[in-house]
C-alpha cells in the first residue's frame, strides 16, 4: 500500500462532505483523512494500485487542488 500526503484547499466540514463520496467511491483508495485545522489542509491518502497523479486528478474533478508534499 502507498501513502501520499497533499496540501489541499479542502478547508471545512462542507468540503470534506463533498470529497467523501468521491474518495470513498474509488475502490483503490483504502483510507483517507484531511486535517482541516492545519494551515496547509493536509490530506493523507492510502492507496493500492493508484498513483499520486491519479489521486490529484480525482480531487481536481471534484473541484479541489492537491499539491503533493515531498516525502
Amino acid at each position: 500500500m502507498k501513502k501520499y500526503q497533499f496540501k489541499t484547499n479542502i478547508n471545512c466540514s462542507g468540503c470534506v462532505a463533498n470529497v467523501t463520496a468521491v474518495l470513498d467511491g474509488e475502490k483503490r483508495i483504502k483510507s483517507w483523512s484531511v486535517n482541516t485545522s492545519d494551515p496547509s489542509k493536509i490530506l493523507t491518502v492510502e492507496t493500492e494500485g493508484i498513483g499520486e497523479a491519479e489521486v490529484r486528478s480525482i480531487l481536481s474533478k471534484a473541484g479541489y487542488r492537491a499539491e503533493k508534499i515531498n516525502d
